[in-house]
């Protein structure tokens, strides 16, 4: 095997489903993608937008990535349907804004667009959708610009920002370039705020964003909430303490709160699984991530 064992194989159906853990057993033989791996992309070492790509049974990471995903599975094992729910309710949301006709996304935090990505999910309904990728990691960059090279510059751009300097990506030339803030634009934040301190007043952060777009743009927001079980919880935690980013828990009711200025789309702010689901929920599969979808009034 050469080149760390990358896999990119891009043949995911639409709209996306979750997959099981038999789908995400990759074959470690798969032909490599020639000439992708671009030179600032470090092989040798485990990277957490790789890792969460191997759980939603992406083909955008590495041997090394697939294995610190399974010892994150053997420590947290509802760590890989956690994830998958999570791009499932991506898949969703992103879907439903798209037929309700909001053609403008902007995905801020969007780690790796591996299979059900905002782009592939808005452009099945609307091909000239827009959509903006926002990630503050270079390495994300790297990966998120090499897999979308050739795309359209006047409906996809891929910016090196921090979601905590709203400012910087909100006037950032390619946002408006791509994005015209007189319509309707929805804000993604997806599994990002749990990785971003108190201190950084994150209800102030969200309000930033919602305070920059035309009402009936959408917030469509997850975060990491408290499970049944604090040891678990206190496990997921220790798992991010040598990560670039922290892992800070919030209770649902605190999640709830976000969403303030929107009229939150039913069912609400929920566990992930029982947001508009396109299948039978399993009432036995707790996932400690809640989220849902806000209209700006």
């Amino acid at each position: 095997m050469t080149d760390g064992g990358y896999i990119n194989t891009h043949n995911h159906p639409l709209p996306w489903h979750p997959v099981s853990d038999e789908q995400v057993t990759l074959d470690a033989d798969a032909p490599l993608a020639p000439g992708w791996i671009p030179p600032e992309i470090d092989t040798t070492r485990a990277h957490p937008a790789r890792i969460y790509d191997a759980m939603i049974g992406g083909k955008d990471h590495f041997e090394v990535d697939r294995r610190a995903a399974e010892v994150a599975r053997q420590h947290i094992p509802q760590a890989w349907g956690m994830a998958q729910a999570n791009r499932a309710f991506l898949g969703r949301a992103v879907r439903f804004l798209a037929e309700a006709g909001v053609t403008q996304f902007l995905d801020i935090g969007t780690g790796i667009p591996g299979p059900g990505n905002t782009g592939e999910v808005a452009r099945h309904v609307h091909p000239g959708a827009r959509v903006v990728y926002v990630d503050y990691d270079p390495i994300v960059a790297v990966h998120t610009r090499a897999l979308l090279a050739g795309a359209d510059p006047a409906s996809t751009a891929v910016v090196l920002a921090d979601a905590r300097e709203p400012e910087t990506i909100l006037e950032h030339p390619q946002v408006r370039a791509v994005l015209d803030f007189e319509r309707p634009v929805a804000v993604l934040m997806v599994a990002l705020l749990h990785f971003v301190a108190p201190e950084h007043d994150v209800p102030g952060l969200v309000a930033r964003y919602l305070d920059a777009v035309c009402p009936g743009s959408a917030l469509v927001l997850t975060h990491i909430t408290e499970g049944r079980d604090p040891e678990a919880g206190a496990a997921a935690r220790k798992g991010w303490e040598q990560a670039r980013s922290q892992l800070h828990q919030r209770t649902a009711e605190e999640v709830r709160e976000l969403f303030a200025g929107t009229e939150i789309v039913e069912p609400g702010v929920v566990q992930l699984q029982q947001w508009r689901p396109d299948d039978a929920v399993d009432p036995d599969f707790e996932v400690w991530i809640h989220g849902g979808v806000g209209y700006k009034r």
